[in-house]
This record gives C-alpha cells, sequence and structure tokens, in this order.
C-alpha cells in the first residue's frame, strides 16, 4: 500500500470499509461485528493523488452469510490476512490530520472507533484524529438529488461509471466515492489518479481504477498561413520587449 505523505499539505482521504455483518436489532451496529476491509484514497488541493491505503483483515469471528452477499469476502478468503492491530499504526499514519469522507459517516466511523478501543482504548476516536464528513448527510440536504441517496444513486446522478463494480469493495467504492464527493463540492479539477496502479497491499491484490473509454482526441495542425500570421504576431510582441515564445 502507497501511504507515505507530506504532513504540512491540507488533505482529504476518502475511506470505505467491509465488515463480517451488522446488528440489526438495536445497539451500536458494530457490536459484534469487525472491519475485514479497509480502502482509502487521497485527495490534495481537488486532485487525487494516487496515494492509497487498502487492507484485508482476519477477524476472529465468521462472516455473517448476508454479508458475504453484499461484498464476496468470505472466511477462507481471510485466513492469510493480518489483524487490525498488524495495520494499526499504517492506518493511522495515513488518516491522521485529514478530512475523513466517508458515505454513512457513522456506520465506518463506528466501526474504527471500536477497533481502536478493541486495541487500546487510550487510543482515542476517530475525531481526535480527523475532521469526519458524511457524504450521506450532505445530500440529504442538497437540492435536487435522487430518492435513494446510496452510493449507486449519487454516483448515477452524477454520471459517474460504476461499470467495473459488481461487489461492493472497500477501495473501489472509495474511488467511486471520491469522484462523487468532488461532483458533490464543485467538480474535480485534475485527474491524477494512474488506471490500474497498485504499490501492492497488504493482501497482494489489487483493484483497478475505474476508467470510461473514450476516443483519441483528432489533432489538428495549423495552416502555413496560420503559421505565418503567428509569426508576424510573436514579431509585433517582441518588439515591446521579451517574447516568451520565442525563448
Amino acid at each position: 500500500m502507497n501511504t507515505s505523505h507530506n504532513p504540512e499539505q491540507r488533505r482529504i482521504v476518502v475511506l470505505d470499509t467491509e465488515t463480517t455483518g451488522m446488528n440489526r436489532e438495536g445497539g451500536p451496529h458494530y457490536m459484534g461485528h469487525r472491519i475485514i476491509e479497509i480502502g482509502a484514497v487521497e485527495i490534495i488541493n481537488r486532485k487525487l493523488t494516487g496515494r492509497h491505503f487498502h487492507v484485508y483483515l482476519k477477524p476472529d469471528m465468521p462472516i455473517q452469510p448476508d454479508a458475504i452477499d453484499v461484498h464476496g469476502i468470505t472466511d477462507e478468503f481471510l485466513l492469510d490476512k493480518p489483524v487490525y492491530k498488524q495495520v494499526h499504526e499504517e492506518f493511522l499514519d495515513f488518516i491522521k490530520g485529514a478530512e475523513l469522507v466517508a458515505h454513512n459517516a457513522p456506520f465506518d466511523v463506528g466501526f474504527m472507533d471500536h477497533e481502536f478501543g478493541m486495541l487500546d482504548a487510550s487510543i482515542g476516536t476517530t475525531d481526535q484524529y480527523c475532521k469526519v464528513t458524511d457524504t450521506l448527510a450532505m445530500a440529504k440536504r442538497m437540492a435536487n438529488m435522487p430518492a435513494r441517496k446510496n452510493l449507486d444513486s449519487l454516483a448515477k446522478h452524477y454520471t459517474i461509471d460504476t461499470s467495473a463494480r459488481i461487489l461492493h469493495g472497500a477501495l473501489l467504492d472509495a474511488e467511486i466515492l471520491a469522484d462523487v464527493y468532488l461532483a458533490m463540492t464543485g467538480g474535480q479539477t485534475s485527474m491524477q489518479f494512474n488506471a490500474g496502479q497498485s504499490d501492492g497491499d497488504a493482501g497482494g491484490e489489487s483493484i483497478k481504477r475505474l476508467t470510461s473509454s473514450r476516443k483519441s482526441l483528432k489533432v489538428l495542425m495549423a495552416s502555413a498561413d496560420e503559421l505565418d500570421a503567428h509569426s508576424a504576431r510573436l514579431d509585433i510582441v517582441e518588439k515591446g520587449g521579451s517574447c516568451l515564445w520565442r525563448q
């Protein structure tokens, strides 16, 4: 995984988690369940930098069948993966000081806080290390949004390609959410995430960045008359002093 960063830069980390399941009969949703996948991507100055954190984790309990139906991660797949304690320092370093963006953030942050507490109560909670932003809460406050405000609906609303997404996966969902968040907050100014880039996460798996099929741009060359007109214009500029275009 690629986690080195300049601590002086203002950063946004877009995050998603997958878990062994969730309680639906009251009480904290994380009780009795564990995180099994963390995916997070970095944005600096509204640019996806290509740096990410991605890891699969071995829990101390079986994954519920309905959870497997959602993310496709099985107990057998996680047998050789690290436990949370082994990645905690690296994960905390990646999110520390960033604005943490998640969809239905109380769910992901609740699980993160639970993992922190199980490891060491003195670690504290996520909001002590990050400003947390919930894109679900944002969508509910915005006008002209789809009736359903899950990630798929928001991606469709902003015409974001999700064709590579068959099952939920933390890194892929974090990438989609990054595009959604940038669209919700004014659009993306620059894309610097290399398709298919993988720096080798802890589990050895890679997930390709979503790309859209685009035709090559047609290049139109200047005609001889246009080149002569351009040169004449530079002559005029040069009479007034230095001409950068001829340096």
